[in-house]
């Protein structure tokens, strides 16, 4: 749209041109304006176009009375504690439509009257969970604890459970009869001197339980200087290589489906079995090397030996591989609660 002062500057500028002699076509063209809009500009004069000042009100729009009249109704004392998605169909139940459920929303947002009401808490924004990455050992460790049922009906022994992030590797375990963070603190203790790594850079992750976050292991976890992290408050999942471990432990072959008869039998068979995981199991997340070699940084030597087996069968026989042979390359840093947003993956790309 061009306004009435730049309409008369294109013209004047139009008719200079022709007057010196240059066509009227070729004018036109240069200024990339039409022989017909110009024709039509002199016709008529330089009257304001009427689209910069037109009011457009849609045909289907509700007018005040309208508009009046859903405020009215959803006042009243029958829908006054109903949202517009429990108004709409009560009132068609009655043969009354006054507009459309998206329309009450609107209208009664825009008199200030669409507010939070009811007891439940406000939609919140997401809190993503704690994101921490781990490329050798003893840099993250992750801690739970879960239930070893006894032979009696209600009784429970309790199994407390520290797993590194890298390797997998059970660092440090114990069996008590109750939850108590002075034993986790007792524990934590334990771990760190096994694995030497006292006052190094360590995290440890746990998810919002009782002994998680008492004063006791905290105040042990700053003498240790070990860094504190927790899952997000009633969320399941931030924690879930220490719930696949015990997923593990409570689904092989010799776990005691009748119970165990006593703590004593408990402590005995949690050690066998992390014996077992550490030293035998050969872990599918990190190329099936056992959590101890990826621990001790000998998962290089044997995957490198694994993948000189698989090149010298495709030697021999090369018509049994349509590709590549089997990845052993050695997994590289593990990260706990990974970012998954679109940013971080267009970042991670």
């Amino acid at each position: 749209m061009t306004l009435p002062p730049e309409r008369q500057q294109l013209i004047d500028w139009i008719t200079d041109a022709v007057r010196c002699g240059a066509r009227l076509h070729l004018a036109c063209q240069t200024i990339g304006l039409p022989p017909r809009t110009l024709q039509r500009w002199r016709q008529h004069g330089l009257r304001v176009d009427g689209r910069t000042t037109a009011i457009k009100v849609p045909a289907n729009k509700l007018n005040a009375l309208e508009r009046a009249e859903i405020l009215h109704t959803c006042a009243q004392a029958a829908y006054a504690d109903c949202p517009p998605s429990q108004i709409v169909p009560r009132l068609a139940d009655q043969g009354i439509y006054l507009a459309s459920e998206s329309s009450y929303y609107r209208i009664l947002k825009a008199a200030g009257q669409l507010t939070h009401r009811g007891r439940a808490k406000k939609p919140r924004p997401v809190v993503m969970p704690t994101t921490h990455s781990a490329a050798a050992p003893n840099q993250v460790w992750t801690w739970d604890i879960t239930y070893l049922p006894s032979m009696v009906k209600g009784q429970y022994w309790y199994l407390y459970l520290i797993e590194d992030l890298y390797s997998r590797k059970a660092v440090g375990w114990e069996v008590y009869r109750q939850e108590s963070g002075a034993d986790a603190a007792d524990l934590l203790d334990r771990s760190v001197l096994g694995a030497r790594c006292h006052q190094k850079p360590l995290v440890l992750h746990s998810d919002n339980g009782a002994p998680m976050k008492s004063s006791t292991l905290l105040a042990k976890m700053q003498d240790l200087g070990i860094t504190p992290s927790r899952s997000r408050p009633r969320v399941s999942n931030d924690n879930p290589f220490s719930e696949s471990l015990f997923r593990t432990l409570k689904y092989c072959p010799q776990w005691p489906r009748s119970g165990f008869a006593s703590l004593e039998a408990a402590q005995t068979w949690v050690k066998n079995f992390v014996q077992w995981y550490n030293h035998e199991h050969r872990h599918s997340k990190i190329r099936f090397v056992t959590p101890a070699e990826r621990h001790q940084g000998k998962d290089h030597d044997l995957l490198a030996k694994r993948h000189q087996v698989y090149q010298a069968a495709k030697a021999k026989n090369p018509n049994r591989w349509s590709g590549a042979t089997r990845n052993w390359t050695p997994v590289g840093a593990v990260t706990l609660n990974p970012d998954k947003t679109p940013a971080a993956k267009t970042k991670a790309a």
